[in-house]
């Protein structure tokens, strides 16, 4: 008889190992790493930049544009007006290398004038834009 019944139970500890549960952990794992092992093998190439020791070519000086509250244009701390922005923006577009534009506006200025100012940075050409924020 392959079970034992409650009769024949003489009241002794089971000193046997019970090898299901390590079977089935075993099984589970063996199923996961045949499902990844392909996955991982897989690869994609990828080309990646080469590093070079030599000198960054010389960017121009960052413009900074301020935008105040009021609508007010300051060029590199020098207020101008929006016909001048446009003339600006044109002589920089024109440039072989463009300097970086770092947009600044204020707080409280309308989203109308920083809009008109990005409008006008993209019909002059400017490519490099970015937004400052000061945190506070």
């Amino acid at each position: 008889m392959a079970f034992s019944t409650a009769s024949e139970d003489d009241g002794d500890m089971m000193s046997e190992i019970n090898m299901i549960p390590l079977i089935d952990v075993m099984l589970v794992l063996l199923i996961v790493f045949m499902i990844t092992v392909p996955v991982m093998t897989h690869s994609v190439q990828v080309r990646l930049p080469q590093a070079s020791s030599e000198p960054l070519v010389d960017r121009p000086e960052a413009i900074q544009l301020t935008i105040e509250a009021d609508g007010q244009l300051i060029w590199n701390q020098t207020p101008i007006s929006s016909e001048e922005l446009a003339s600006r923006f044109a002589e920089v577009a024109s440039l072989e290398m463009q300097p970086d534009l770092h947009l600044r506006g204020d707080q409280d200025a309308r989203y109308a004038y920083i809009a008109q100012a990005l409008a006008m940075a993209q019909r002059a050409g400017i490519q490099r834009l970015s937004f400052v924020t000061d945190p506070s």
